[in-house]
């Protein structure tokens, strides 16, 4: 009877671990409407989920040689930054006007330097 209960409470314990990381999941996903527009430049890809042509959802700079650096990310007057890393996520998630088009922008920077920048262009 004792194994017929640790059973129970493992299958217990697997299924709330089950549905807390779908949870998880369906929170973190872009809404269905989002669209994904990414470009590379020599050193860097930038990424980026918007819905329409006004609001950014979020900003991925990734490195291309997956070297650590300064990544930086900018659209209007959002600026964020995370040092030492090869990718990082930009949540940005607001309205951004910007007429006839928006820039979406990540950098690279490296001992202080400014190595690269590049855009994507939002219709």
């Amino acid at each position: 009877m004792a194994s017929a209960c640790k059973a129970r409470f493992r299958i217990s314990t697997v299924t709330a671990a089950l549905t807390a990381v779908s949870g998880l999941l369906l929170a973190i996903a872009a809404p269905a409407s989002a669209e994904v527009k990414s470009t590379c430049g020599t050193f860097i890809c930038v990424a980026t989920a918007f819905q329409g042509r006004d609001y950014v959802q979020d900003i991925t700079v990734t490195t291309r040689d997956g070297l650590p650096g300064t990544l930086r990310a900018f659209v209007g007057d959002y600026r964020g930054s995370k040092a030492n890393v090869s990718r990082w996520r930009f949540a940005v998630n607001r309205e951004i006007r910007a007429y006839p088009r928006l820039a979406v922008c990540g950098g690279l920077d490296s001992g202080g330097r400014v190595i690269e920048n590049h855009c994507v262009m939002i219709p």
